[in-house]
């Protein structure tokens, strides 16, 4: 069940699709994580579909100060101690806190049953 914010504010969350270059999430998966009570922190990126159009840059991660990272690479394992050790990360409070969770890609990365069920489960333990 998805979790239900109000008079909280929702935690800002940096969804990373591939390390490099830096790919921001699709659509359903800025659409989940609203669904489980955060906030895309590059939601305008969300809408496009070639993840070229979703490429990011270290500056504009560290300007928007996620509080939660949320990780999956296709096809490779998420290697955290790389993200912490990154140019400047270390000012972004999600990598200060050291919340960055890795999400395995077939539960996120493909849309259908498994994003909406096991995809979206993910995200809210993430964001609790």
């Amino acid at each position: 069940m998805a979790a239900k914010y109000t008079d909280k504010p929702r935690p800002k969350v940096y969804f990373e699709e591939w390390d490099e270059p830096m790919i921001s999430g699709i659509h359903w998966v800025s659409e989940l994580v609203h669904a489980a009570g955060g906030q895309d922190v590059f939601p305008h990126l969300a809408q496009q579909k070639a993840a070229s159009d979703r490429f990011v840059t270290s500056a504009e991660v560290i300007e928007a100060k996620p509080d939660i990272m949320l990780a999956s690479w296709c096809g490779k394992k998420v290697n955290k101690e790389a993200i912490m050790a990154r140019d400047g990360w270390g000012a972004i409070p999600a990598i200060a806190n050291q919340h960055i969770v890795e999400i395995k890609s077939p539960l996120i990365l493909q849309p259908g049953p498994a994003a909406l069920t096991d995809g979206l489960d993910a995200i809210e333990r993430a964001l609790r």
